[in-house]
This record gives structure tokens, C-alpha cells and sequence, in this order.
């Protein structure tokens, strides 16, 4: 068997491999849980400044006569 036959069935060989893999998705690489991206402190802290300052916002229009 010469060099270039070789590698050509070993080609053929690894891609009928992957063929019969196609579609099954290990169960360890799909995501589980309920995992943040940012902390539950972060959060809040995010929660308070927005609504805080939206909170300010409205007082400050209504204190000035809605001309702010």
C-alpha cells in the first residue's frame, strides 16, 4: 500500500468515525444550575442605585415644579 493510499484511508477512516459521534453532546458540557454571573451583593447594590436614583429623580421634578 503506498503512502498517499494510506493516508487517504486513514482520512476516510477518522471522518466515518465522527459521522456515527454526529449529534451525541456529552451530558458533562451542557450547563447546569442556576450560576450568576454576577454576586447577589453586586446585584442589589445595582437594584438600590437605580432605583434610588430614579426615586430621586421624581422627587426632584416634583419639588421643582416639573420644570427640571
Amino acid at each position: 500500500m503506498t503512502t498517499s493510499k494510506r493516508l487517504s484511508e486513514k482520512k476516510v477512516a477518522k471522518f466515518q468515525k465522527n459521522i456515527t459521534k454526529r449529534g451525541s453532546v456529552p451530558e458533562t458540557s451542557t450547563k447546569k444550575g442556576n450560576d450568576y454571573p454576577v454576586g447577589p451583593i453586586l446585584l442589589g447594590f445595582f437594584v438600590f442605585v437605580v432605583i434610588g436614583s430614579s426615586l430621586f429623580q421624581i422627587i426632584r421634578t416634583a419639588t421643582s415644579g416639573g420644570m427640571a
